[in-house]
Formats: structure tokens, sequence, C-alpha cells
């Protein structure tokens, strides 16, 4: 048997502890390296020079975080590297302190151990595609973006239901760049009775709204206005002042990142298309209700599973796998089901949105819900099966490399 040597990183932003095993779990070095391009060097100069290993995949390393500079470069030198769960971690730590102790060099020795008895628990890592790594970035960058957004609406709103509750009836994104110019125009409602309509109407015409009516928006501002405190008015107006730069920036920056993640997915259309095979991205926007966000976070964040085609990581890595409780007095008819918590929280609500949308488009999918609904099952839980049958029929249609056909009467199964 060829010798392999098993390698625990308790990683850190600074510097990482390494623990250097052998096949037997002998220890044969233990070593902190800076988080700089040298110590990260040094380390990989360190494992080759202890083990002497005669090919780099020989050496086996365990580390919890999946990406980032460490992991990175490990994988660029040729070694093997897993990750693990840190609460899978925390449990295999349980095997060599009931006590409860922990520090950075027992977390690498628990790492490099557990990846010597356990490797079928730890998952095997790969280099992503550029392209993968762009769009995952970008993927993120447009859901922070609008999680701001979303904080800055609020404060907006509350501002305008402290002296201005009838401005909100006007649109219900209160975010959009003509709502924050009409603001502008007519910030109270003292401004509301003095203003001409002929001036919103070409507010309406420059900013291209045409599902809105002047005369009504009017109407509604000139509604009886709010009694408040002396000053009142002129705080709320100074701080809603402070918030639209911000708004309109904000909506810039996502136009931004969503005409970038729409290149991105086009580049991964194109590249496939020139080697004259259908890319993942084709397949899957193939089927109706998926949009933008959702195909950019299932190609960004499951990457790994979607490339294998594998359906039982995917669905516990999305949270629409069902966690099963049978013990005790609660095994058999008994036993418990819940909803799964351990999982990646930006692919449960992107398969959640998809399914949602897709009941609006999909006869089966709709009866599938239908039917869950009748039974007495709740509107989240009729949601997760219908994304269980998106992932199904999804790995399936990616393994034979079909688009999508609601005439298929047969529903696809993983295998």
């Amino acid at each position: 048997m060829e010798v392999e040597w098993f390698v625990g990183i308790d990683w850190a932003t600074t510097e990482h502890v390494v623990c250097l095993l052998d096949a037997r779990g002998k220890v044969i070095g233990e070593r902190a390296f800076a988080h700089t391009g040298e110590g990260i060097a040094a380390l990989c100069s360190w494992l080759f020079d202890k083990t002497g290993a005669t090919t780099p995949a020989q050496i086996h390393v365990a580390i919890e975080v999946p990406r980032g500079a460490v992991v990175e470069t490990l994988l660029e030198r040729g070694l093997s590297v897993y990750s693990i769960n840190p609460k899978q971690l925390d449990r295999f730590r349980d095997r060599f302190s009931v006590a409860g102790a922990k520090d950075d060099r027992l977390d690498a020795y628990v790492l490099a151990n557990s990846l010597r008895t356990d490797r079928e628990r730890f998952h095997v890592l790969r280099i992503d595609e550029p392209v993968i790594i762009q769009l995952r970035a970008w993927s993120r960058i447009a859901e922070e973006l609008s999680d701001e957004r979303v904080r800055l609406m609020n404060r907006f709103r509350e501002e305008l239901l402290r002296y201005y509750p009838q401005f909100l009836e006007v649109a219900d994104d209160i975010g959009r760049d003509w709502f924050l110019a009409l603001w502008e125009l007519i910030p109270t409602p003292a401004k509301a009775k003095r203003i001409n309509e002929l001036k919103i109407a070409d507010l309406l015409l420059k900013r291209r709204v045409r599902s809105k009516n002047a005369s009504e928006i009017l109407a509604k501002l000139r509604e009886e206005p709010l009694t408040v405190a002396p000053g009142s008015t002129e705080a709320a107006v100074a701080h809603i002042t402070s918030i639209l730069p911000r708004l309109r920036l904000l909506n810039e920056l996502i136009k931004t990142a969503e005409t970038k993640l729409d290149e991105l997915i086009e580049l991964l259309q194109s590249e496939k298309e020139k080697k004259n095979e259908q890319s993942d991205a084709t397949i899957l926007l193939s089927w109706p209700g998926i949009g933008r966000i959702v195909i950019a976070t299932l190609l960004a964040e499951a990457s790994q599973p979607l490339a294998a085609r594998d359906y039982q990581s995917l669905r516990s890595l999305c949270g629409v796998a069902p966690v099963t409780k049978a013990t005790g007095k609660r095994s058999g008819p008994r036993a418990t089901v819940v909803m799964r918590r351990a999982c990646s929280v930006r692919l449960r609500d992107a398969v959640y949105y998809w399914a949602q949308a897709v009941i609006r488009h999909d006869p089966k999918s709709k009866a599938l819900y239908a039917a869950l609904r009748a039974r007495g099952k709740t509107h989240g839980r009729a949601l997760r099966s219908v994304a269980d049958r998106l992932l199904a029929v999804a790995c399936v249609m990616l393994r034979n490399g079909s688009l999508y056909d609601p005439e298929k009467r047969k529903l696809a199964t993983a295998a």
C-alpha cells in the first residue's frame, strides 16, 4: 500500500495551525503558519519535506472552510483537500475530549485523525471554473445590495408613516427612482396642496411611468394629513433627504450586478456551445419560473453537486430533504419529520422562490402543490416538496442533456 499522510488545518484570519499524521495516526509534526503568501507557501513546502510524498495527491488535507487562499493554494499544488461542516467537527472533537476542551492544536489534530478514520464524512474539494467563481461573487453582491436596499426602504417607510402615510399608497415599491423623484417634488402635505397636477404628469412622462395617473396621485396626496408636533415634519424630511442618495446609488449598483450576472450566465452558455455541448445553465433556464437570481445562486452555490448530478447531496444542501426523528417512543408511526436546518440558506431561499414561481406556470407542480395543501400540509412544506421534485427532474435532465418538456407525463426520479 502507498503511504498516505493526513493533515488537519485549523483555519484562522491571521495564523493557521497545522497537524500532520501518518497512515497509522502518529503525529509527524505540528506547526503554525501565517496567513500570508509566504506563510502558505511555507506550509506546502513543510508538508512535502516532512512526508517525502512521491505525488502530492498522497497528502490528504482536512479543513473547515471550503474555499479561500489556503484551499486554493493546496489544490493548485495537487494535494487532496476535504472540507467538513463545523457542527460535524464538533461531534468528532468529543471523541478526544469529553470535558469539552477546545484549542487550535486539538482542532487541527481532530481534523487530521477524523479524515484518517472517517474520510467518507468529508467533502472532496476542487477548484471551480473562473466563471463560476465570478458568478458566486456577483450573486452574493446582488443579494447584499438588495438586503441593504430593503433596510433603507424600511427607514424611508417609517419616516413617511411618521408624517405622510398617504404617500405610501402611491406605489408598492417605494425604492424606485421615480417614486424618490416624486417625493422630492412633493415632500410634505402642505406642498401637495399647492402643486400643479401638470408637474406630476410631466415627471411621470419623463420617468416613463405609464401605470400611474397624475390626478389620482394628487388626490391621494391631498387627503387629510396627520396632525404632528411642530418640527416633526422638518425632522422627517431631513432624515429622508439623507436616505435618498443612498437608495439611488443602490439602485444603480443592483442594475450593474444584474447585468453582470446576465453576462456571466451567457458566457457559461457560450463556452459549452463552442464545444457543441448543452450547458447546465441552458437546461435549467428551460424550466418555467426560474429567473436570473435563482439560476445564478444554483450554479454558484451548488456547482459541485450539479456537476456530479448528485440529487441526494443537492436536496440536502438546498434544505428540501426532510429530517426524520425516530427513536424510543417516537419510532414507527410516531416518528416525526421536521424541516432540515443544516443547509445553505442562500440555496434554500433560491429553491423556495423557484418553487413559488413554478406552481404558477407548470401544471404538474401546481397539481402537486394543491394535493399537498389538500392533505393539510403548510405552504412552506408543500413548496419544499415541489422544490424536491424540481431538483429530481433537473438532475435527470442534466444527466440526459435534455431541455424541460411539459408534455412528458412520467415524473422523473433520481437514480
